[in-house]
């Protein structure tokens, strides 16, 4: 590793030890040597410019580069803590020697891909007194595409419309099936299992991981051969946080048909929009898997937007025969290539260019909560009545999204990866987006997402409610050292990690007491260790 000359070493640790003097009484479980130690310890491999601090001018922007979500960068909630330090990693030794030095001085690391975390853990904590620094893998956005193979190794820094736009450059008939929003980044995604539009024809994302590169908790870079078998079933789902940050995935691209088709198709309520979505539940799910269509209910209206992979004529012909009450005809279809239709899934327009897929700009002007929830058994017609009298008519109502399973997705074991939910028909998510800051504000949006996912509960799913782990919520609970010890509890992390993984938890904890037992990659919902009397 590169070596920064020693006076420039000396000023930067100076300058960086006296801007945080003023902050560690507050947001520092740490003593002062710890973090004096840590900062020393990364600017003799990092160079300086690749180390944020509040001494930097252009913390705040760094900071803010990928925040998605103002309630936990302009909030009126002060009970929360930002990171000391931002690492800027631009290659895989800035990763190794940020864990060895975090270990070495007691600083726990929160890594950030894109960003998109619904409650901000990448790079925010609601504990006050959480001691972290940012580890941010933007710059490891480089893919590599073997057209050959169909295959391609993608940074974690990358973004699924990098992704997608690299896979199409090389081949137009390759996709990859991963999630609608773009700016994503490819790290969190495939870490919590990755759905999308292509899910119910090819899986999950982590169903298509081939191999990754991954730097544990001592340091050292390992890949699928090094890591293990159960290191490796347990970055493909088991969340982004817990058992080391993966620098880069391999990937399989998927066949796509040169042209695809989409519609939107808009119903309002009193075009007999509740018993589409009535009966949409148990179709979509057993629809042929070259065909997705999934709802947004929002106001007084209920979108049908649909993707398939074929031309216009079979999809009027499929949609006739399985779903002829909506009316769609050759009048609705839109055709062009595969990754057109990703800029249609997220700009809800086919008449932009596919470069726009890799503008990785975030310009965060909302707040967001999210709550989700999947379903087992088709809700009944009055149960959607009731839902759109009692709550989608309030000025404060979310976007309802409802996304079909079935198809590949429920013919893969629950057990395969950590992603558990594959048996159900649908997922269901409220996103809840709003623009005016103040505690009025929030607690107005946060009361109806709350409101709304307690009046499901007859008609969801149940022993545990089931959640996917890419739509945190840290509402359903958040982690607790054990009591005179300083690892996480597993026994009052089961309460949500039960939700997001079923079965599968208790072996993602038996995969950390393993490979990070020490608990070193933590936050308020990372895996814990399996502790000896559980095993």
């Amino acid at each position: 590793m590169a070596r920064t000359p020693t006076i420039i070493l000396h000023l930067l640790v100076t300058l960086i030890v006296c801007i945080l003097s003023s902050a560690r009484t507050s947001s520092s479980s740490a003593s002062s040597s710890d973090v004096d130690g840590f900062l020393s310890c990364l600017s003799a491999d990092i160079p300086p410019s690749l180390i944020y601090t509040p001494a930097n001018n252009n913390f705040s922007s760094v900071l803010v580069s990928s925040v998605r979500n103002l309630r936990y960068y302009v909030t009126p909630d002060t009970t929360m803590s930002r990171p000391l330090v931002i690492v800027a990693a631009t290659e895989p030794a800035h990763v190794q020697t940020t864990v060895v030095c975090g270990r070495r001085h007691s600083v726990h690391i929160r890594t950030r891909s894109g960003g998109h975390d619904y409650e901000g853990l990448s790079y925010a904590s609601v504990d006050p007194h959480r001691h972290f620094a940012v580890l941010d893998l933007a710059a490891l956005h480089a893919i590599h595409v073997d057209a050959s193979r169909a295959e391609a190794w993608v940074g974690s820094g990358a973004t699924l419309g990098e992704l997608y736009y690299a896979a199409a450059a090389a081949n137009s008939t390759f996709g990859f099936p991963a999630g609608n929003c773009p700016t994503v980044g490819v790290g969190g995604h495939l870490s919590g299992g990755g759905f999308g539009a292509l899910s119910r024809k090819y899986g999950l994302s982590a169903d298509n991981v081939l191999d990754a590169v991954v730097v544990d908790a001592e340091g050292r870079l390992l890949n699928r051969s090094t890591m293990g078998k159960d290191l490796f079933w347990a970055i493909r789902g088991g969340g982004g946080e817990s058992f080391g940050v993966v620098v880069s995935w391999k990937v399989r691209l998927v066949p796509v048909t040169e042209t695809v088709t989409v519609f939107s198709i808009r119903r309002l309520r009193n075009e007999s929009a509740v018993d589409l979505i009535t009966k949409w539940q148990a179709i979509a799910p057993a629809l042929p898997r070259d065909l997705y269509l999934r709802v947004l209910v929002q106001n007084q209206q209920a979108n049908f937007v649909a993707l398939f992979l074929g031309r216009c004529g079979s999809l009027v012909d499929t949609m006739r025969g399985h779903f002829p009450d909506l009316g769609m005809t050759e009048r609705d279809c839109q055709e062009m290539s595969w990754v057109k239709s990703t800029v249609f899934f997220n700009y809800g327009r086919a008449d932009l260019p596919a470069e726009v897929l890799l503008n990785r700009s975030s310009n965060p002007y909302y707040y967001l909560k999210v709550k989700s929830d999947h379903v087992q058994e088709a809700m009944p017609g009055h149960a959607w009545e009731s839902i759109w009298s009692n709550w989608f008519e309030k000025p404060e109502a979310a976007l309802l999204m409802l996304d079909p399973y079935g198809g590949r997705m429920g013919s893969i074991s629950p057990s395969a990866t950590p992603f558990p939910h594959r048996n159900y028909l649908y997922q269901l998510q409220f996103y809840s987006v709003w623009y005016e800051n103040g505690t009025a504000a929030l607690e107005k949006r946060m009361s109806w997402v709350r409101g709304v996912y307690e009046d499901l509960t007859p008609y969801v799913s149940k022993n545990p409610r089931a959640v996917y782990v890419n739509y945190r919520d840290l509402d359903l609970g958040t982690n607790e050292l054990e009591e005179g010890g300083n690892v996480t509890s597993y026994a009052k992390a089961r309460v949500w990690g039960e939700k997001y993984f079923k079965a599968n938890f208790k072996r993602l904890a038996a995969v950390k007491s393993k490979v990070d037992p020490h608990d070193f990659f933590r936050n308020e919902q990372s895996i814990p260790p399996l502790p000896a009397a559980a095993k």
